[in-house]
Order: C-alpha cells, then sequence, then structure tokens
C-alpha cells in the first residue's frame, strides 16, 4: 500500500509533467485539491527539490503560482512568490528572486505571519549577496533574527546564521563567517535540519579553504557528502563531491580531481542542476589545458560556455571563453584565438572585471607574438604590462618584459633585448620561482647566442634546463600529467645547438646527454620508481612525507593566488600578498628539507629524477654489433647520433618539414587499404610502386647518408617527435628494405632502451594467450590456436573468458603474453587510449596498476603502438603503459592490420623465437616470409618490436635462465 510521502511524490511528478498552469489547475479540480493547502504543499516541496530536481521545482513553483492566483489568497500568492523565488534564485535568476521575495515578504506581513516573513527575508540574503546588495542582506538578516528571537524559534535562527555567514564571507570577513557557520552546524544537529547541515558543513569548508586550512575543509566536504548519501538528495551529493574534487585540484592531484568531476558533472546532469555541471565542464578544461589535453579542453570550455549563457551568468562565460582561445592557440589556431579572446575580453570588461581583460592582452601578445605580427604583439605586452606593473604578485609583469625582450630579439635589437632581459633576472635574484628563472634565462641565453656568446649562452641555458627540471620535480607526478610547459624542449634544444657549434669531442659527448635527457623523461622516471619500489628500498621516513606534503601546499597556494586574483571580484592586494607570504614560507621549508636529503633518497623518493645513462654506460650495455641511431629535431633541422662501441658521431640528415610532408603522403597511401579488398585487388601494384617511392623519398632523407656509418647489423632506432609514426625497417633503398639488411627494433630512448635490457622479467613458465574474436576479426581464434601449438605451456582464454581478472590474475606469472583484440586510441585523450578484453575495455591508466614482468607482450591488434607526442618527446600510450607495467619488450602495431596476414605473421614469428632465435631476427624473418604471399608494406611491415628483443649475448626465447 502507497504511503502518503510516495502518494504526494506521484502527485508532484504528475504536476511537473504537465505543460501549462491551465492543465494544472485542471487536474487539481479533478482531485478536488484546489485550495490554499496545496499551495502550501507545493511550497514545502519546492524547497526540497531545489536540491534535488530544479527543472521539477521550477514546474512546481510555477504551479503554485498558477493556483494561488486562481484562489484569489494573498497568503497563498505569499507563498507561491516565495517557491517561486526560490527556485529563480538556484536557477541564478537572482534579480527575479529578489523581486519576487520581496512580493511575499509584504503580503505575509499583511496576513499576518510573521514567522514566514522572517522566512521569506533569511531566504533573500543569498541572491542579494550575489548581486553585491550588502546592505539591504544585512538589513534583511537583522529583520529576520529580531522575528525568529521574538518567537523563540531556535531552528529558524540556526538557519538565519548560515545566511549571515553567507553574507561575511562574501565580504572577506573569513572568520566571522566561520563563527557563523559553527554555531549553526551546532543548533542543527544531531538531525533537526539535514539541508541545514549539509549547507553548515559545505560554508565551512568554504571558509577553511579561505583560512588555507585544507584538511579541515576537505573533513567538512566529506562529512557533507555522507550525509548526502542514502537522503536522496542528489544535487547536494554532486555539490560536495564537486568541492572535494576542487580541493584535490588545488593541491595538484590531478588524477583524483578530474575522475570526481566527471562524477559530480553526471550527477549534476541527471538533477538537472545546469550550474554545478557546467562548473564541473569549465574546471575539466581548465586541469586539461595544464595537461596540455587541448582538444578536450576546447570542447568542455566550450559546452560550459554555453551553459553559463543560457544561466545569465557573464563572468563564468566569459572565462570559459578565454579558456575555448587557450586551447585554440595550444591547437596553432592563432587567428581563431585572438577572436575569440577578444570576445572574452569584451564581456569581462562589461561585468566591470579588471584584472582578466590585462590577463588576455598577454595571451594575445603571445599568439600575436607566434603569429609574427610582431607590432600588435608588443601592443598588447605593453598593455598588460601597465596594468601589472604595479601588482603585488610580479610574475605577470616579468612574463610581459620577457615577451619584449623576445619582440626586441626577433626584430634584431639585442642591446634592448638584453635591457629588458637583466632588469627581469634582477628582479628574479630575491625570489625562487623557477617558471620565471626557467623563463628568464631561457631567453637570455638566446640574447647571447644571437651576439655570438656561446659560452655565456650555454651557461645560461644550463641554469634554465636546471630551474626546468626543478619546477618539474615540484608538480605532482600524476600520471595524467603528461606536460607542463608547451615549450619545455626549447632549452634542450638550443644546448644541443651550442654545443654542436663549438665542435669538440666533449661538447659532442654534451650535446648528446642533452638530447637524450630530452627524452621521455617522465617514463624513465616511472620505470625507475617502480624498480625501486619493487625492489624494498624505499623507506618511508618523516622527512620526505613532510615534502610531500609541503609540495602539495605549494600547488595550494599557487592555485589559490590564481584563483582569488583572477575572481569575480578580485581579492584585495593585501590578501594576494598574504598568500604569497605563506607560499614563500614553504618554499623556503621545502628547499631546506631537501638540502638535507641525501642524493639517493631524494632519487628514490621521487623528488629528483633518475640521472640518464651515461654514453659510456649505454655503449657498455649494447651487444657487439647492434648500434642505436638516436634521432633529435633542433629547430627545423633533424639530427642523427650514432652511438656503439666504436664511439659517438652526430649528423645533420635532413630537415623536419620534408619529413612532415613525406610522411603524410605515406600515410594517405596506406589509407587506400580501407576502400575495400576488390579496389586493393585492382589496384595492388600501382599502390605497391607508389607506397615504395614514397618509403624510398623517407629512406633519402632519413638513412642514405649515414648507413655507411653503421657498425654491425642490429639497429636500435630512438626516434624523436613525428618520426615516432616512421616505419624504419621498411624504408626502401630502390632494391631492398631496411629490414633485410638490419634487424630494427625501437626504444623511447637510449637510457630506456638500457633500462629494459636490466628488468628482471619471466623466462621461464606459462604463455598467456588472450583473444576477442568477432565478426570483424575472425582469424583472432585461428591465431591464438597456432601460437597456442608453438610456445611452450600456453594457457589460452578466448572471448567472455579473456577477461581482465585473468590478465590480474595470470600476467604476473606469465613469461610472454599475447593479446589479440581490437586496440583503440584516443589521440585527444591518450590516456582513455585502450584494449577490448572479454569483459571491459582496458585503459592505459588500467595498465599503469598491472605487473607484467613478461619477457615479451604482444598486443595483435589495431594502431596498438601509436602515441601522442607530448612536449618533451613524452609518449603517450599503450607502449608507455605496457613499458611501466613491467614489460622487457613489446611487439604492437602502427596502423591497423589486416586479420588473416597478423595470423600468417604471429605462427612465423613465434615459430623463430622459440627455435634458439632472439625476437629481432625472428622478426626479420618473419617479415621476409609474410612479404613473399603478400608484397606490400601495409601487410608485413606495421609490426615494430620495442626494448630489449635482439639478445645479442643470450639465448633465443627457449631459454630458461633468470635475467
Amino acid at each position: 500500500m502507497a504511503t502518503k510521502e510516495s502518494q504526494e511524490e506521484a502527485l508532484f511528478d504528475r504536476l511537473a509533467a504537465l505543460r501549462s498552469g491551465a492543465s494544472r489547475i485542471k487536474f487539481l479540480s479533478r482531485q478536488r485539491l484546489l485550495s490554499p493547502s496545496i499551495v502550501e504543499r507545493l511550497d514545502a516541496a519546492v524547497s526540497i527539490q531545489v536540491r534535488v530536481n530544479l527543472h521539477k521545482a521550477r514546474e512546481l513553483a510555477e504551479t503554485a503560482v498558477s493556483v494561488a492566483n486562481k484562489l484569489g489568497d494573498k497568503e497563498s500568492q505569499a507563498y507561491a512568490l516565495r517557491s517561486k523565488g526560490n527556485a529563480l534564485w538556484c536557477l541564478g535568476q537572482n534579480r527575479s528572486a529578489i523581486e519576487l521575495h520581496a512580493r511575499a515578504i509584504a503580503l505575509f506581513q499583511e496576513a499576518g505571519k510573521p514567522i514566514e516573513a522572517g522566512r521569506t527575508l533569511s531566504s533573500s540574503i543569498q541572491p542579494l549577496i550575489l548581486l553585491g546588495e550588502y546592505d539591504r542582506a544585512h538589513t534583511a538578516a537583522e529583520h529576520a533574527r529580531k522575528i525568529f528571537f521574538a518567537a523563540g524559534d531556535v531552528l529558524r535562527l540556526a538557519r538565519l546564521e548560515i545566511n549571515v555567514g553567507n553574507l561575511f564571507h562574501r565580504q572577506d570577513r573569513f572568520s566571522e563567517a566561520l563563527d557563523c557557520y559553527e554555531r549553526a552546524y551546532s543548533q542543527l544537529l544531531p538531525d533537526k535540519d539535514i539541508e541545514g547541515i549539509i549547507a553548515a558543513l559545505h560554508n565551512i569548508a568554504v571558509c577553511r579553504i579561505m583560512l588555507n586550512d585544507y584538511a579541515k575543509a576537505l573533513n567538512a566536504y566529506e562529512r557533507a557528502s555522507e550525509f548526502c548519501r542514502g537522503r536522496n538528495m542528489p544535487l547536494a551529493l554532486a555539490q560536495a563531491d564537486y568541492n572535494i574534487a576542487y580541493l584535490h585540484y588545488l593541491r595538484g592531484n590531478y588524477g583524483r580531481a578530474i575522475g570526481m568531476l566527471r562524477a559530480a558533472r553526471e550527477t549534476s546532469q541527471n538533477a538537472a542542476d545546469a550550474y554545478h555541471a557546467a562548473l564541473c565542464h569549465l574546471d575539466l578544461s581548465e586541469i586539461y589545458l595544464e595537461l596540455n589535453l587541448n582538444l578536450d579542453a576546447g570542447e568542455l570550455a566550450q559546452e560550459a560556455f554555453n551553459s553559463f549563457q543560457e544561466l545569465g551568468m557573464g563572468y563564468e562565460a566569459a572565462k570559459a571563453l578565454c579558456f575555448s582561445a587557450i586551447a585554440l592557440s595550444q591547437q596553432h589556431k592563432g587567428l581563431q584565438a585572438l577572436t575569440v579572446f577578444s570576445q572574452s575580453r569584451a564581456m569581462f570588461v562589461q561585468e566591470k572585471n579588471h584584472v582578466w581583460p590585462a590577463l588576455i592582452d598577454v595571451y594575445q601578445g603571445w599568439v600575436y607574438f607566434n603569429e609574427g605580427s610582431l607590432i600588435e604583439a608588443r601592443q598588447h605586452c605593453l598593455a598588460a604590462l601597465d596594468f601589472f606593473r604595479d601588482s603585488v604578485l610580479p610574475g605577470r609583469a616579468i612574463l610581459c618584459r620577457l615577451l619584449l625582450a623576445r619582440l626586441s630579439l626577433k626584430t634584431g635589437e639585442i642591446a634592448a633585448a638584453r635591457q629588458q632581459c637583466q632588469a627581469v633576472l634582477r628582479d628574479l635574484a630575491e625570489q625562487d620561482t623557477p617558471i620565471l628563472i626557467y623563463q628568464a634565462h631561457l631567453v637570455m641565453g638566446q640574447i647571447e647566442e644571437a651576439d655570438g656568446k656561446l659560452e655565456e649562452a650555454t651557461t645560461h641555458y644550463r641554469v634554465a634546463k636546471k630551474a626546468l627540471e626543478t619546477l618539474r620535480n615540484g608538480l605532482r607526478s600524476e600520471e595524467l600529467k603528461i606536460s607542463f610547459l608547451e615549450n619545455k624542449l626549447e632549452v634542450y634544444e638550443n644546448l644541443v645547438d651550442v654545443c654542436l657549434k663549438r665542435a669538440t669531442p666533449e661538447a659532442r659527448k654534451e650535446a648528446w646527454a642533452y638530447m637524450e635527457q630530452a627524452k621521455s623523461r617522465g617514463l624513465l622516471e616511472s620505470i625507475a620508481r617502480r624498480a625501486q619500489a619493487g625492489s624494498n628500498e624505499v623507506q618511508e621516513n618523516s622527512l620526505t612525507f613532510r615534502m610531500f606534503d609541503l609540495r602539495e601546499q605549494l600547488n595550494w597556494y599557487y592555485h589559490r593566488i590564481e584563483v582569488e586574483q583572477l575572481a569575480q571580484e578580485p581579492a584585495s592586494d593585501q590578501r594576494l600578498l598574504e598568500l604569497w607570504q605563506l607560499a614563500a614560507q614553504r618554499e623556503k621549508e621545502f628547499l631546506r628539507l631537501f638540502r638535507e636529503l641525501s642524493p639517493e633518497a631524494a632519487q628514490s623518493a621521487g623528488l629528483v629524477p633518475p640521472t640518464p645513462l651515461s654514453l659510456d654506460t649505454i655503449r657498455a650495455s649494447l651487444g657487439p654489433n647492434q648500434t642505436i641511431v638516436e634521432y633529435f629535431r633542433v629547430r627545423d633541422r633533424i639530427l642523427a647520433a650514432l652511438v656503439s662501441h666504436a664511439g659517438l658521431e652526430i649528423v645533420h640528415v635532413t630537415r623536419a618539414p620534408q619529413i612532415a610532408a613525406m610522411l603524410r603522403t605515406l600515410q594517405f597511401q596506406l589509407a587506400k587499404f580501407r576502400l575495400g579488398q576488390s579496389y586493393v585487388d585492382q589496384f595492388h601494384a600501382p599502390l605497391l610502386k607508389t607506397t615504395q617511392a614514397r618509403l624510398q623519398e623517407l629512406y633519402l632523407e632519413l638513412f642514405a647518408s649515414i648507413r655507411h656509418k653503421i657498425k654491425g647489423k642490429e639497429l636500435v632506432i630512438v626516434p624523436h617527435e613525428l618520426l615516432h609514426y616512421v616505419p624504419f625497417h621498411a624504408l626502401f633503398d630502390g632494391d631492398q628494405y631496411l629490414i633485410d639488411s638490419f634487424t630494427v627494433s625501437y626504444a623511447p630512448s637510449a637510457s630506456i632502451f638500457a633500462q629494459c635490457r636490466r628488468k628482471h622479467t619471466k623466462k621461464t613458465g606459462p604463455c598467456l594467450l588472450m583473444g576477442v574474436p568477432d565478426a570483424q576479426t575472425p582469424c583472432i581464434y585461428d591465431e591464438l590456436q597456432s601460437v597456442a601449438r608453438i610456445v611452450p605451456q600456453a594457457e589460452v582464454f578466448l572471448g567472455r573468458n579473456a577477461s581482465e581478472a585473468i590478465l590480474r590474475e595470470k600476467g604476473p606469472k606469465s613469461r610472454l603474453i599475447h593479446i589479440a583484440t581490437h586496440g583503440f586510441f584516443r589521440r585527444d585523450a591518450p590516456m582513455l587510449s585502450g584494449i577490448r578484453l572479454g569483459d571491459t575495455f582496458l585503459t592505459l591508466t588500467d595498465l599503469y596498476q598491472l605487473r607484467l614482468h613478461a619477457d615479451q607482450v604482444t598486443l595483435s591488434g589495431c594502431s596498438t603502438g601509436l602515441n601522442v607526442i607530448a612536449p618533451g618527446d613524452e609518449l603517450i600510450g599503450l607502449m608507455r603503459g605496457l613499458l611501466f607495467a613491467g614489460a622487457r619488450s613489446l611487439l604492437l602495431t602502427l596502423w591497423d592490420v589486416s586479420d588473416g596476414s597478423t595470423a600468417e605473421f604471429m605462427k612465423a614469428f613465434y615459430g623463430r623465437c622459440f627455435n634458439h632465435t632472439d625476437a629481432a631476427s625472428a622478426l626479420q624473418g618473419a617479415m621476409q616470409e609474410l612479404r613473399e604471399r603478400h608484397p606490400h608494406p601495409y601487410y608485413w611491415a606495421p609490426f615494430f618490436l620495442v626494448g630489449n628483443v635482439s639478445h645479442s649475448q643470450e639465448s633465443g626465447m627457449q631459454g630458461s635462465q633468470d635475467s
């Protein structure tokens, strides 16, 4: 039997679903409910629904107004107007809410209902605050207080304390606001008013944030979240979880923040809470901008902008538009970015915000500079400098001067550039701000290099590099934080360039070291940390814990300064100065503790990166027939460094724009295989000839000039940037492919190659074979069956049995892991790339949680080897995740593969691997065998090996010795 509450809920659901006031009146008349009591019940329901479903709250409030107007009863009209005012306030329509509240108060007073007038006065405080009408808000609060005190209504007084606290908070009187909230919280416990308790906890947390008490703020939000669970309060829960996520963002915990913001966004959307859904979009876009995931950032910013426009929230809409422009500029869409920046700037001016327009002037100056419009760049930079020159926070003024220095350098005015930069360096002498130190010394190095002073330039570049690495290590090492500065390779390029200009053997070794340091540092650090953690060498101690906490505190203060300086009503100079001083105190303590740590302890704790291996160590790790060919781009030139037992040589081979154009034409040729088998069969000969021509062009540019310098027959290719997409093993010299003359494998960097050789992996034990066949890939079943007949101790799992649980259980014990399935690669969000298993999708983030100490992992699927090449040559894709998980070598694919030829290739490859042949030689033989049946490189060349695969000093995969 339905309860009274469920009957009431069903009634209100029906009313909210009706389309017009007339239909609702008609429905209530038929139910004999057209009376003043239904208006009061609707008013009570609206007060609940504003925290559950804003759409339903608005519809119920409109129903109350329709009924009250029909009744012509002033008291009913007062209830209805209040309910509609409350709904409109929650929907962001504050001015309309204030007008309705004022009319309701007058009607309640006229009807002799002082308590209801007091409740409405209390409700009116929040929209008055949001519109900046503080005097009216204080007057309303005092009037309500007198009413509730006279009536002895403790509950109403407690609720009023919350609203008064909001008023104090808005006026930056945080301690007074906190006192109000804590009084309200204590009066409302244990369960006198659940909604009031949640509101008090939320506001206590906000005050704690402003008072920089992170731990108590987090505790308050978590208590609020706990109160909401199980009490049918999805909006309040979403708001609490949103705020917890935001705290994690402020502390630099990006991974947790992103996950919680996504969940809060979904909850908000389901509850029709457009405001908090838009906030989630806005904050996610800001985080993604910091992570250089600019496509996702741009889409989210646009969604946030559309929502805030509909809500009539100009400041937030302008902020979202600015983030959209930043995303466009990161995508090198300069003209579009400038247009959007101008729109955003105009909106901030309309909102009477003075900081954001000046900041946008800085952004526009940089975009104009990158577009080569130097006059416009200088105009915007000077305008921004005029504003920020007198700021209590000097950072942005310094960035303006650095841009002016770059502009002078660009126009050949070296003396003017040096003057600007020297002024910046003087300002920075007493500060420990690595990002500004990095920028200043980078620019000063460029000035000295342009003036022909190579020694001075090298000195400045070295200081810049040290500051850059300090900055890197000061940030959180979340796996999602794949980069933080778009031009972070620039200093390494410049160091390589000036070293090679010195033209001495020592300078050449130094140049190679910088090339190596620039490559895949994050992955090298991750592998080293996991190796140390696995060997139980990292000992937790209070010193390192304190340093981790200080690092999070620094993130907190840096973000707080940013948030408050750019707020709708920016914080006072005094407030910003206080935050900056608190940050400076923690910076000093962090550096003091850092000096007390031994180098070994600092590295083990991840506070400094592991030093890339020396040239001598790399050479010692090579087999007698191996040569590393390590490519590196310096500006638009591509260099090749040849490392072998014979020594080191660095040569210029080609220019990057030429390679980019050639690679595009090659990819266009390979894409023709998507047109279907009949097309391929009809044009087989011209397709092969054209593809060979494209591969020969790449061979002539990238390899022909160094071929005679190669020692031995085993090549390890270390690509750079766009060269990660080049199938070096398939380069064509006019007669044969490179794989015919050399075994070819790949590595993200020489140091990672050496790390893979050092890894302790399973050389004995079972071989785990997993496959998920479907209508598009029917040959996966045959592939696994043929591989199972070759490899020892095969354990085969197909379809739904090829589950994540099986991989987690069997993977750590397996010497070989072969997974045949669909891979999917998200170029826009590489951390979401993954592979399909029988019961789920395994993403890159999931791979980081695995322990796969296999000698080899094979992903036999579509484009499993594709990566995003983030600034700094960081590989973000499945390769990164598998190397991090512990694999010693990988077999992956560069493009979508043919299902049938893949099965043939794997049979040929494993047949050789388990017949005393190393993986590199097995790959070479399998490619040559497959090419006899399928001559086009599309079929035999997508496969490539990564890591330690030659085993030139070891036996093949059949050996039983642990490495």
